[in-house]
């Protein structure tokens, strides 16, 4: 079977550890794509949306914010500030954040507030956006 081991590990807990299939990753440069046997590597992590598929299994999705992610020896370990399941994502607590980023961007800031602020945007709309393809799937949230 071609597969390989994965811990997918936020802040506050465990997500995920088990054997995978496929995972994909929102990096920098695009989405990346994680098979068995892959090379060894270190790629930073963006908000977006994170999909694995254990053996056997539905993929599963999950907004992930800005981390990172090593491979080596066909053992991936993924650590990001927070990992959040469609259903765990509070749907006005998200907007209300995205609009506060939004009007943070627009005030006169020192470029280290402009750029944290744009981070706070960029977590909040990726909530935004797996937790409404979420729902669209005909799947109900908490």
């Amino acid at each position: 079977m071609n597969t390989f081991k994965v811990h997918i590990l936020s802040a506050h807990r465990t997500f995920y550890e088990g054997e995978c299939e496929s995972l994909i990753i929102p990096a920098v440069d695009g989405q990346y794509g994680v098979l068995a046997g892959h090379s060894n590597t270190i790629t930073a992590l963006v908000p977006g949306k994170l999909t694995y598929r254990a053996p056997g299994r539905e993929p599963v999705e999950a907004a992930v914010s800005s981390g990172i992610m090593k491979i080596e020896n066909n053992d991936v370990l993924v650590l990001a500030d927070s990992v959040l399941r469609p259903e765990e994502i509070d749907e006005e607590r998200a907007e209300r954040e995205a609009a506060k980023a939004k009007e943070a961007m627009l005030q006169k800031l020192s470029i280290q507030e402009y750029y944290s602020a744009q981070a706070q945007l960029a977590r909040a709309v990726s909530k935004l956006k797996i937790r409404r393809s979420y729902l669209r799937g005909g799947r109900q949230g908490k």
